[in-house]
């Protein structure tokens, strides 16, 4: 079996077995039918989207599935960046030191996978959001804005999630 095939018939398992569990969450159910009409559904419905699942162009298990340890180490990273940016905001609001400023950056992060996770995870940090994610341009409001340099603001709201992302999702 060829290379692309074997990574077609790799993505269409992931699909269907993410699919399956899903259904297993949301139905808790372990009746025989509710068991069997769930796999048959994750299989039909995994053989008609697995390639939009994971992209064709995402073709190793690299850009896709994380390293465990790095990804425990990221999701600790951003519980603090949480915290840290929550406080940051309530002292802004009270001491009246917001500078709101769309932001437009680059990241480093190759994977589709790494770089949607990047951007959700500045929008869950307090002040930013997410506008838009495209390849690998990001465009940010950011309520603390220090700095007219576009670099220096990226690099300043990705902070070292960036850094660890690139390591969870090599």
């Amino acid at each position: 079996m060829r290379t692309e095939q074997r990574w077609r018939v790799t993505r269409f398992f992931i699909t269907s077995a993410v699919l399956y569990l899903t259904w297993l969450i949301f139905t808790a159910s372990v009746e025989p039918f509710s068991l069997i009409a769930g796999a048959v559904g994750s299989i039909f419905v995994g053989s008609l989207t697995y390639d939009e699942f994971i992209a064709s162009h995402e073709a190793s298990l690299n850009s896709f599935m994380p390293k465990p340890l790095m990804l425990i180490l990221y999701l600790f990273l951003l519980l603090y960046s949480l915290y840290a940016s929550s406080f940051t905001l309530l002292g802004a609001v009270f001491h009246k030191r917001i500078n709101p400023r769309i932001i437009h950056f680059r990241t480093r992060i190759k994977s589709d996978l790494g770089r949607m996770v990047l951007s959700n995870s500045i929008t869950f940090t307090p002040g930013t959001i997410t506008i838009d994610l495209n390849d690998d341009h990001l465009i940010v409001h950011w309520l603390f804005c220090n700095t007219s340099n576009s670099r220096a603001a990226g690099e300043q709201v990705k902070g070292r999630l960036e850094g660890l992302l690139r390591r969870v999702w090599q």
